[in-house]
């Protein structure tokens, strides 16, 4: 297939999509290649045991950008969602867990339990928290300035700067502290009760192979806050149909603007002619040629597998396969005969600590020794888990009666220590079975409920999605790998180190999370590029 004047987009993920249907709705020609069999990257819904759907690896839905959503008119290409009943549920011990529910004085109700003291503190933290929101929801739509990029950057920076700058002083101390300090830190004055600090702190680590202690997590708190569902600022909830809906939506959106999909198509290499990239070869041999390339895999793969050495700078090159990757995290879906019936909470009839976020992190230093077991053994000897059962809220995942349950886990090594790979198939079932019996100590018939599990490790989630070493977000979300630093310094305009050449993907700013913001901003420059709009 020759194609000279599309723009060809490596990688049907949800940032992929958005890309080509931006693309295709200024008049250019967009054609994306995606490896697997189905579009929709790490955002997927398959069935994984007969009768029983749910999201593969994406699980959950707060970050979507509104913008993106009515650009695309993703609800108009069949797109629902369903906000939770409740934000959070924390299982504590046989008798207590902390039950976060939506509205203020719900929740300074909720932690009254806890701690008088940190009830009223709530309001406060909660306003300063949207504050910092609102200047990096902001942020997440622009592109960053480039160091040592010419005037039109420096002018972007400078704008960036004043709007800091115009800040009450109390507000920038409140960015810094936020853009610098460990998640423990940022909370420690704030809260004293620990459970209520584990509530908060658990949003510092999602995703991240760190521990509360570690400086930038209170960045990644941030970074989980900025979302909506349904104009509701702060809330979380449910594509219907599981987080393949959201990609199946961008993928009609696309194709009714005019781009082309193609499924079954993994790229081999990206080709290079004098100095731009002109196109890319599929392992099948197949030249697929184009004005420009866009990544949406993660940079470390791209400039590792798909961009000859001899293309680039070798000292450049190693700045992108060095980028620190790692989400410390491993996914299973399970199908169930029957909801948990927590000790705390006990019943098996759907409530609304069924249909919130159940994570299992009861303490600061719960979390703190899962991030060290698994440096030390290669996964935490008591797991953080965060488990949410989307059947709850939509039917058609499950067969009457029965359910499914996405587990999100943390800590796990990318790369097991003492000889271990995660390709041995019974390190995988080992670390299931912890996981499993981690949730039975808080709900006993979770065990014995199971049906039937799917399990992805950090290698699985690369050897499918593209994820380098299981990160979920193509790349950490430390100090060093944040706006200007995205990917790298001098590439945070998404033009990478080849003409021709843009990344797309979670990898560029703003990072991860089912957003679309890296698509949409990337093909707002390409457009500027090739059609001279601004």
């Amino acid at each position: 297939m020759t194609a000279g004047d599309a723009v060809v987009i490596i990688g049907g993920g949800h940032n992929g999509l958005t890309t080509a249907a931006y693309l295709a709705r200024a008049g250019l020609k967009a054609i994306v290649l995606e490896k697997n069999s189905v579009a929709g990257g790490a955002a997927l819904t398959e069935e994984f045991h007969p009768g029983f759907r749910n999201s593969v690896a994406s699980y959950t839905v707060s970050l979507l950008d509104p913008g993106v959503i009515r650009d695309l008119d993703l609800h108009g290409h069949g797109l629902e969602i369903i906000e939770r009943p409740a934000a959070n549920f924390l299982p504590i011990d046989a008798t207590k867990a902390l039950f976060w529910p939506y509205g203020l004085e719900a929740k300074q109700k909720a932690l009254a339990e806890f701690s008088v003291r940190d009830a009223a503190r709530y309001p406060a933290y909660d306003a300063a928290l949207e504050r910092a929101a609102s200047v990096l929801r902001d942020l997440t739509r622009k592109t960053p300035p480039n160091a040592g990029n010419g005037w039109l950057d420096l002018i972007k920076g400078a704008r960036i700067g004043q709007r800091i700058l115009h800040m009450p002083l109390e507000d920038q101390r409140l960015l810094a502290d936020l853009f610098t300090k460990s998640v423990a830190d940022f909370l420690d004055p704030w809260f004293e009760n620990d459970h209520v600090k584990a509530l908060f702190a658990f949003d510092g680590i999602v995703g991240s192979y760190a521990a509360p202690s570690t400086p930038g997590t209170a960045y990644v708190l941030l970074h989980h806050c900025f979302g909506e569902v349904n104009g509701k600022s702060g809330v979380w909830g449910h594509a219907v149909g599981g987080m393949g809906a959201i990609t199946q939506a961008m993928a009609r959106a696309a194709e009714k603007a005019g781009a082309v999909i193609r499924t079954d198509a993994p790229v081999a290499r990206v080709i290079v002619e004098d100095g731009h990239a002109v196109g890319v070869e599929l392992t099948s041999g197949e030249i697929v040629r184009a004005r420009a390339v866009a990544a949406n895999v993660g940079p470390k793969l791209l400039f590792r597998d798909l961009v000859d050495p001899a293309d680039i700078d070798p000292d450049l090159r190693a700045r992108f396969t060095n980028i620190k990757t790692g989400s410390g995290t491993f996914r299973m879906n399970v199908a169930l005969s029957e909801l948990p019936n927590f000790n705390a909470r006990p019943g098996t009839d759907p409530a609304a600590h069924h249909g919130a976020g159940i994570v299992i992190a009861p303490t600061m230093a719960y979390m703190e020794r899962a991030y060290l077991d698994a440096r030390r053994d290669g996964w935490a000897s008591q797991p953080v888990v965060e488990m949410l059962i989307p059947s709850v809220l939509d039917a058609t995942l499950a067969p009457a009666g029965h359910h499914v349950a996405s587990l999100f886990v943390q800590h796990v090594a990318p790369r097991l220590p003492d000889g271990r790979t995660w390709e041995n198939p019974d390190e995988k079932q080992r670390f299931a079975d912890i996981v499993i019996e981690t949730v039975t100590k808080h709900a006993p018939n979770f065990r014995r409920s199971i049906l039937a599990r799917q399990i992805l490790s950090p290698r699985d989630l690369e050897t499918r999605f593209g994820l380098i070493d299981g990160d979920i977000f193509h790349g950490q979300l430390s100090l060093d790998q944040l706006f200007s630093l995205r990917p790298v310094l001098g590439h945070a305009d998404y033009r990478l180190a080849i003409g021709g050449l843009y990344l797309c993907g979670s990898g560029a700013h703003p990072g991860g999370g089912v957003t679309g913001l890296p698509g949409r901003n990337a093909a707002r420059e390409i457009i500027r590029d090739l059609k001279g709009w601004f």
